[in-house]
């Protein structure tokens, strides 16, 4: 077990994700005044519609993006499928448009491809990007840069934490919401908090599965989308995520006794009924390892993963994705493998 912590101590993945309270700090400075450009820019014309392009990591970071968009904004919010653009060769009419291409490399094929599109069809193009030296930072009229530094291990973390931040900084000056933007000055210090709690519940766990449910809903969804990812990528582990509000559905005739999942429950709107949902599936026998604040006593201490107390409800998904994947580094190394050389897969995949 000590050979263990060493080796998953000393990986790139883990030196990274320690590095996001720090990379957040610096983003919340250094991107104000860009931010409150943007918004300014559509103060007296809001955007007739918020477009998201992205890949992998990047497109569960939107998803977030989504949520907080919709719900202190109230404008729409859609994920433009890239293949409309760089297979069919398709263009929309984005007229006055907020087109946002989100990308730690800014160099996908597939996303320059649409930004060039988007933007000859009237969509004001904004990159969120970690390399403002790359192809997408150059064709965007404003880049908004995550701050990440040099991300070599091919599991991305540090920028999709990063990345949630930026949408987070975003719609907190937009809405003006002072509670969330207070919870923003306070989030580096509470994403170090979240890097020294235990989570080592989940990685015994789920040692051994081959199978398991990732589940969240709302604001989190992206988070559980961004977990099943992650056991894919460094544990061979076949994640799958779901909406907490969709898997009563189908997916329970998969249900059989000790059937793992990993749940986030964050402290807002979905949480009464996310719980319920939650008690309904370890009824039928699932055994759920549960993300959410608060000390747990009682039948299901035992599969608690502690979430920072005090952390603003909107933010709470980057707290608990921050403390994932510390996990899940480790998880992989329990496995008998390593998260900084998952099998067949590149840093930037070129997707066209």
């Amino acid at each position: 077990m000590s050979d263990i912590i060493t080796r998953s101590n000393q990986s790139l993945m883990f030196s990274e994700t320690m590095q996001a309270p720090d990379v957040v700090a610096k983003q919340l400075t250094d991107n104000k005044a860009a931010l409150t450009a943007l918004v300014a820019r559509f103060k007296n014309k809001p955007p007739s519609a918020i477009v998201t392009c992205a890949r992998g990591s990047s497109d569960h970071a939107s998803v977030y993006g989504k949520y907080l968009t919709q719900i202190l904004l109230g404008i729409p919010v859609m994920s433009f499928a890239p293949s409309i653009g760089s297979i069919y060769g398709k263009g929309l009419n984005f007229d006055n448009a907020l087109f946002l291409c989100i990308s730690q490399s800014g160099k996908s094929p597939d996303l320059l491809i649409n930004a060039e599109i988007a933007k000859q069809s009237g969509a004001y193009i904004v990159a969120f990007v970690n390399d403002t030296c790359s192809p997408l930072a150059g064709l965007a009229d404003l880049v908004i840069p995550l701050h990440a530094g040099p991300e070599i291990s091919v599991a991305a973390t540090k920028s999709y934490i990063a990345t949630l931040s930026a949408f987070a900084q975003l719609i907190a000056i937009w809405s003006n919401d002072q509670q969330l933007l207070e919870g923003l000055a306070a989030l580096p210090d509470q994403l170090a908090q979240s890097c020294t709690l235990n989570w080592d519940v989940a990685s015994q766990m789920l040692k051994p599965t081959t199978n398991m449910f990732v589940l969240a809903r709302g604001i989190g969804y992206g988070i559980a989308m961004e977990s099943a990812l992650k056991f894919k990528e460094t544990s061979t582990l076949h994640g799958e995520a779901f909406s907490i509000a969709e898997v009563m559905h189908g997916p329970m005739a998969l249900i059989e006794p000790d059937f793992p999942m990993m749940a986030y429950v964050q402290d807002d709107e979905t949480k009464r009924g996310s719980l319920d949902i939650i008690n309904q599936l370890r009824d039928k026998g699932a055994r759920i390892l549960l993300a959410q604040t608060g000390d747990i006593n009682g039948q299901y201490a035992e599969d608690h993963l502690p979430v920072v107390g005090d952390i603003h409800p909107l933010l709470q998904p980057i707290g608990m994705i921050q403390s994932f994947y510390i996990m899940a580094n480790k998880l992989s190394f329990e496995r008998g493998l390593n998260p900084d050389t998952p099998d067949h897969l590149n840093k930037v995949t070129e997707t066209r």
